[in-house]
C-alpha cells in the first residue's frame, strides 16, 4: 500500500531548506560515488510538494524556480554537506559518544551518514520545521529534536555535555544580523567551553551581494541571469492575479532606477533585456534580499573575526568551501564554479572552538 505524502507548507528562511533537499538527492542521484544520501532521496519522494515553477506562492519562487531551472547552486550546498561529514567523522573518531548538535537542521539527513552506533545527536530548529520533521523522519535512538529558535538560550540545557560537544551549521548565519551571530557566539562559549563548532561562511568583504556572485565565473552569472528569467516567465503564467500583483510591487520597490512601463510580463520582459549586466545583478541582489525576508547579506573578512568578537574563541581550520573534494566525476560548470570561488576564497567552511 502507497504511503501518502506529507504537505510541505513553509516559506521565506525555512523553505530553503527544500532546495538543499533537493540538491543532495540530484547529487546522490548523478554523483553516488562522490556523495551519497540515501535518505535524501527517500525524503524528496515522501514530501508533496511541487518543485516545479507551477502553482508556487510568490514567496517561494527563489528557491523554487533555482531549483527548477537546474542551476548548481544546490548541487554546491550538497557538496558543503561532504565537507561537515568529514569534520563530523574525525571529531567523533575521538570522541565516540560525543554529543552533535545540529543548528537549524530542517530537513537534514547528516546523522544517517555519520552515525557510528554510540553518538547522540540533537536536530535543533523552530517549532514549525519540527514538526514537518516528525512527520517525515520520527526521531530514531540517540536522536533528539528540539523545537526553539537558535537565539533561545535556553536550548543549550538540553544538550548533553559529558563526552564532548561538536556542532555543525549549513548555510544559518547568513539569514541574521551580525549582532545576532555575535551574541549567538557568544552564548556558545558561554555553555560550551571547549565545544566545537563547523559552518560555512562568505569571506570576502564586500557588502551587498558582490562578495556572493563573486563565487561564479562571469559566463555562469550570464546563464543564471537568463535561466533564471526564463523560469519567472513559466511561473507567470500558470500564477494567479494577486500573486503577479505581488511580483510587479516588488519590482517598483527596486533600487535601480529603470523600471518596467506596465504591469504585464511583455513590459517586464522589455524591461529585463534593457537593464545592463551591472543592473541586472544589481535587481538579482534586491530580488534575493527580498526572499530572504528583508536581510542583507554581510561577510567576514578572515575567520580570526570571531576571535575578536570574544577573545574564548579560538580558530581550528579555515579551508575554501570546495578543498580536496573530487572533482573527477562532476560536470564541467560545477567544476568551473567550485574552482573559481575556492581561487577567489568567495566562501569558506570554518572550525572554532568556543
Amino acid at each position: 500500500m502507497q504511503q501518502d505524502k506529507v504537505k510541505v507548507e513553509l516559506g521565506g528562511i525555512s523553505a530553503s531548506m527544500l532546495g538543499c533537499l533537493w540538491g543532495r538527492a540530484q547529487v546522490s542521484k548523478e554523483y553516488s560515488s562522490l556523495f551519497y544520501d540515501e535518505k535524501a532521496i527517500e525524503l524528496v519522494e515522501k514530501i508533496d510538494y511541487d518543485f516545479s515553477t507551477n502553482d508556487v506562492p510568490f514567496e517561494d519562487i527563489w528557491f523554487n524556480i533555482s531549483g527548477q531551472v537546474n542551476l548548481p547552486e544546490f548541487r554546491l550546498g550538497t557538496l558543503r554537506a561532504k565537507q561537515f561529514d568529514n569534520k563530523v567523522t574525525a571529531y567523533i573518531a575521538e570522541h565516540p559518544r560525543a554529543s552533535v548538535v545540529n543548528i537549524g537542521a530542517g530537513l537534514d539527513t547528516t546523522f544517517y551518514r555519520v552515525d557510528n552506533g554510540l553518538i547522540h545527536w540533537y536536530d535543533l530548529d523552530l517549532p514549525a520545521v519540527i514538526d514537518i520533521r516528525r512527520q517525515l523522519l520520527p526521531e530514531p535512538d540517540r536522536v533528539t529534536y528540539i523545537a526553539k529558535s537558535l537565539l533561545d538560550p535556553s536550548w543549550c540545557k538540553d544538550i548533553n555535555t559529558e563526552d564532548g560537544v561538536f556542532m555543525i551549521a549549513g548555510g544559518i548565519f547568513m539569514w541574521f544580523e551580525r549582532s545576532q551571530v555575535q551574541e549567538f557566539f557568544s552564548m556558545l562559549a558561554d555553555n560550551f567551553p571547549s565545544g566545537e563548532i563547523v559552518f560555512n561562511f562568505r569571506s570576502r568583504s564586500d557588502d551587498s551581494v558582490d562578495a556572493w556572485m563573486d563565487m561564479f565565473p562571469p559566463e555562469h552569472l550570464d546563464a543564471m541571469r537568463a535561466a533564471w528569467a526564463e523560469g519567472l516567465k513559466t511561473w507567470w503564467e500558470n500564477a494567479p492575479q494577486d500573486q503577479k500583483d505581488k511580483l510587479s510591487d516588488m519590482i517598483a520597490t527596486l533600487k535601480i532606477p529603470t523600471k518596467p512601463k506596465g504591469k504585464e510580463w511583455s513590459d517586464i520582459e522589455e524591461w529585463w533585456d534593457q537593464l545592463s549586466a551591472k543592473e541586472k545583478a544589481g535587481a538579482m541582489a534586491d530580488f534575493m534580499t527580498f526572499f530572504r525576508g528583508g536581510v542583507a547579506m554581510w561577510a567576514l573578512k578572515d575567520a580570526s573575526e570571531f576571535t575578536e568578537w570574544d577573545n574564548r574563541i579560538t580558530v581550528i581550520d579555515q579551508l575554501p568551501m570546495f578543498k580536496n573534494i573530487p572533482r573527477d566525476s562532476l560536470s564541467a560548470e560545477i567544476r568551473r564554479v567550485m574552482d573559481y570561488s575556492d581561487e577567489r576564497r568567495g566562501s569558506s567552511i570554518i572550525h572554532l572552538r568556543v
